[in-house]
């Protein structure tokens, strides 16, 4: 019974005392901003017919939709045309900010909007991808995704050095840019534009309350008690957050396998032939026709896909094996990419997939990139290696997966 109660209270701590997975965190943040900005800006020439007035899907039936499944998008708030551009400019700015980490918990919000605004205008358009990012990016509000690899790592770490040198370094943009936002939501939603589904404007208010109570407390408070539980409550939202993204990722990849099971050309190995001579997923015919050459190599990667994809969500016990099948499934998908001319898509299942990747392997990554950096650009700051004691300080790297 003791060893039990032991056991409960570690796991208590270790959940109550640490953001755990920072870089899998940020590296999720890089990844879906990264795939968001991408799209937006190749279909920028086309956004009008994707999203716009100027689309098959026209604003009077999005609103009639929109009517009947409660959906949040701001693109519905009016039917003008610069109020469409305004909101793709937000949605790039936002993905940009996001990509950078500044500002992360607003930038988060932000780019929530952006992507529901746009993706719930217009349901039709997306190849799969679009679904993973449009579950992440609620996800995404909720962790800590910015303690490292990020602008907002950087100026938290500026101003850790300012106090121990006895400095004062108030932080002005924080409640400015947190007013002008709250200004924002009270015109919306007296203007009664959040009608309709409950979630995302509560979510807003809640966000926007949640800042300014941090704020009032971190300014205001006589003893470290108030902020010390804030701390402790952000930390354990955090890490149900990150624990639902790791379901959610296994749960697509579950389903998928069991789905194919039941197929008959998936259980005869032929499957992955078919897609390889349709004209709209065949940017390389040339390409195509080599691998659907071999019966032997379609099967194998028939039987393959199938049994990564049921499998892994079982092999997360066992550290060596989940490693080598995400390590398979991350190569499936950028061959998607390449030979089924599904870029986006891909994109967004490998930023998935990054929340398994072991923590020394993107330390690791993280030290290559700031090298690369330090080369390019010499002189300016320091290398991962001088960094690493301070970020293991402030950011408690705790997830081993």
């Amino acid at each position: 019974m003791n060893r039990f109660a032991l056991c409960v209270s570690r796991g208590i701590a270790r959940v109550t005392e640490s953001a755990l997975g920072p870089y899998q965190t940020a590296v999720i943040r890089i990844g879906f901003s990264a795939t968001w900005l991408l799209f937006l800006l190749r279909e920028l020439p086309h956004r009008q017919e994707l999203y716009g007035p100027d689309g098959p899907w026209s604003w009077d039936l999005a609103e009639q939709l929109v009517a009947t499944n409660g959906a949040f998008t701001a693109l519905m708030w009016s039917d003008g045309r610069i109020w469409f551009e305004a909101v793709y400019a937000l949605a790039v700015l936002t993905s940009v900010l996001m990509l950078l980490g500044w500002r992360t918990r607003t930038m988060s919000v932000l780019f929530m909007v952006g992507v529901l605004s746009l993706q719930n205008r217009s349901i039709f358009m997306g190849d799969g991808g679009d679904n993973v990012l449009h579950l992440m990016s609620v996800y995404l509000v909720f962790t800590r995704c910015g303690q490292v690899w990020s602008l907002d790592a950087r100026r938290a770490g500026r101003a850790r050095g300012a106090r121990a040198r006895g400095e004062r370094c108030a932080d002005r943009t924080g409640p400015a840019l947190w007013g002008v936002l709250g200004v924002v939501l009270l015109a919306v939603t007296l203007a009664g534009r959040l009608d309709g589904d409950w979630f995302v404007p509560a979510l807003l208010w809640a966000v926007w309350l949640a800042q300014g109570l941090w704020w009032v407390v971190g300014r205001r408070a006589k003893s470290a008690e108030p902020r010390i539980l804030l701390d402790v409550i952000a930390i354990i939202v955090h890490n149900a957050a990150l624990l639902v993204i790791m379901a959610e990722a296994c749960l697509i990849y579950a389903t998928a396998g069991w789905y194919k099971i039941q197929g008959s050309r998936w259980q005869d190995g032929t499957a992955v032939y078919y897609p390889l001579h349709l004209d709209y997923f065949s940017p390389w015919p040339a390409l195509a026709d080599l691998l659907s050459s071999s019966g032997t190599v379609v099967m194998l990667v028939t039987y393959g896909t199938v049994i990564v994809q049921v499998a892994f969500p079982f092999t997360l016990f066992n550290r060596r094996v989940k490693n080598v099948l995400l390590a398979a499934m991350i190569t499936e998908h950028a061959v998607i990419a390449v030979v089924l001319g599904l870029p986006f898509f891909s994109l967004a299942m490998i930023a998935a997939d990054a929340v398994f990747l072991p923590t020394s392997f993107l330390r690791r990554l993280g030290g290559w990139v700031a090298r690369a950096r330090a080369e390019l650009f010499p002189g300016r700051g320091r290398t991962a290696e001088q960094r690493a004691p301070e970020e293991d300080r402030h950011t408690h790297v705790g997830f081993r997966s």
